[in-house]
């Protein structure tokens, strides 16, 4: 049985907890080692059953808390050479209890295992991860991402759940008050993905087998939880699928308040 939390999601900052058996660990620590803590208290987890961080990339929304976190709970960061490296420049691996390079082969945790794969965002080396449980269960975590690239969509097909960004509306990003500068960077293929483009996706994903779905890294400025949700369930709906006969969707909110989705 497989536990999936995610405890922060937006800009602000992100963490999922994914439990298995006696293991756990977290994607990302995006917010302070004390909101972490508390986050994971909040779901029943005590943090120093933490084993593992795997870091998806070096930006502050995904690492914030990992130094002091990592310190006093011991807890070890994974995370391709490239995150690796642009975290040690930026002095953000100082004191981190213990750092390793995730490797083709992936990283065994218990009784997870945990595998990484590229994904196009203006970061050093960003990735995504998938974990396979050793009842043959699969996660996949993709967020962050400008574009769904056929590396991505080869690693999260057929995964039991899957978490993928639905980050703006472009109409609401294109008529808001960002910068120009900044519109272009979202909308390009470092950027972030699109409701169109997640709704797109979960509808190829579902004849893959994937039955659950969660909605992350929504923008607070250019998106609505509402519109992500109905834009994609129009999408499975057009693909003959029903809500709670076919499938589960929900939206990965900035603070956790729901039960965890259970495999």
């Amino acid at each position: 049985m497989a536990k999936f939390c995610p405890l922060f999601s937006s800009s602000t900052g992100n963490s999922i907890y994914i439990g298995g058996g006696d293991d756990s660990l977290l994607i990302d620590a995006g917010m302070t080692a004390k909101q972490l803590e508390q986050s994971l208290w909040n779901i029943g987890v005590d943090a120093d059953s933490i084993s593992n961080i795997f870091i998806t990339h070096e930006h502050n929304d995904h690492v914030k808390g990992l130094k002091v976190f990592s310190k006093k709970h011991k807890v070890r960061a994974v995370m391709t050479q490239g995150t690796y490296e642009a975290l040690s420049e930026a002095g953000a691996l100082e004191n981190v209890s213990e750092c390793a390079i995730i490797t083709p082969d992936g990283v065994d945790v218990g009784c997870m295992l945990i595998k990484s794969f590229s994904t196009s965002h203006d970061s050093k080396e960003p990735c995504g991860y998938t974990v396979e449980m050793a009842n043959g269960r699969k996660i996949a975590v993709a967020t962050d991402l400008g574009i769904m690239t056929d590396t991505v969509f080869d690693a999260i097909k057929g995964a039991d759940l899957v978490m993928l960004e639905s980050n703006h509306d472009v109409n609401m990003l294109q008529c808001g008050g960002y910068p120009y500068v900044l519109k272009r960077r979202i909308l390009g293929v470092k950027g972030h993905l699109s409701n169109d483009a997640c709704a797109e996706t979960v509808a190829k994903l579902i004849k893959t087998g994937t039955t659950r779905f969660f909605l992350g890294h929504l923008s607070r400025e250019n998106n609505l939880p509402q519109l992500a949700y109905q834009t994609s369930v129009c999408a499975l709906s057009m693909e003959g699928a029903n809500e709670g006969d076919d499938y589960l969707i929900r939206i990965a909110k900035p603070v956790w308040d729901e039960k965890a989705m259970i495999l």
